[in-house]
């Protein structure tokens, strides 16, 4: 039950409440400029949501059995050179920023191809953006979070598996579309709105971003009160919230 809960809390706080966008202010250049035409912005928020997917699988994947401190693949390879003792205390973190932007931009060329072979219509309309979802930095923040979670962490049992940093790639990726769908829709329309001279093109574009992250402000707070309701009181909890209660009688009495 846990485990269901905490995929869940993942997933509603990378999609609204620590949406990448809006909280973190990370992919702020394709969510300025594919943001003009709703059908160009879904599909560019489809193209970095599977970026990210296969971003975050390989990524969890390399620091696992290759970058974190101990891990299986690092640790047999220098065994075969030095003392197990220092095999087993090799970290290899350091070259995660090496290692994610190589995985980042193997994963957008698999894109780029499939989406030029089988949607050529959507390949033109992207044009220098999708090559560009490789400077995307909500996907290295993605894969830099995962690594925070699985090397970062001191007790080797809270390290995130592949669910967890799944469930943070694919909702962060829909959180991405979310926004970027929505700023679309809303430049859609202030098309047809006077706007002042010194507010058009990039300017008041901003101003609606920094609104929209207002607004998604509004779902601070839901991830403590969902954990609130999924998760069942223990009997410990239960029992000192008796004690309380009892206490509080006797000092009214």
């Amino acid at each position: 039950m846990s485990y269901i809960v905490d995929i869940l809390l993942i997933a509603v706080g990378a999609a609204l409440i620590n949406n990448f966008v809006l909280y973190y202010f990370v992919g702020i250049c394709p969510f300025i400029g594919v943001s003009r035409k709703v059908d160009m912005a879904f599909g560019m928020g489809c193209a970095v949501t599977f970026v990210i997917s296969i971003a975050a699988f390989l990524s969890w994947t390399i620091t696992t059995y290759i970058l974190k401190p101990g891990a299986p693949l690092s640790k047999w390879m220098a065994g075969l050179f030095v003392a197990p003792e220092v095999a087993a205390s090799i970290d290899l973190t350091i070259l995660c920023y090496i290692v994610y932007i190589f995985a980042i931009s193997s994963s957008v060329q698999f894109v780029e191809m499939y989406v030029r072979k089988f949607f050529p219509p959507l390949y033109k309309s992207f044009g220098v953006f999708l090559p560009l979802i490789t400077t995307n930095c909500a996907i290295l923040f993605a894969c830099l979070t995962i690594m925070s979670n699985v090397a970062g962490v001191d007790n080797p049992a809270d390290a995130w598996d592949l669910g967890r940093s799944l469930t943070l790639a694919v909702f962060g990726g829909i959180g991405f579309t979310i926004a970027i769908v929505i700023m679309a829709g809303i430049r859609e329309e202030m098309e047809l709105c006077d706007i002042p001279k010194p507010l058009e093109g990039a300017a008041i574009t901003f101003v609606v971003a920094g609104i929209l992250a207002l607004a998604f402000m509004g779902f601070t707070g839901v991830d403590s009160g969902l954990k609130k309701a999924l998760t069942p009181e223990t009997s410990e909890t239960v029992q000192v919230q008796v004690i309380q209660t009892k206490l509080g009688v006797a000092d009214s009495g």
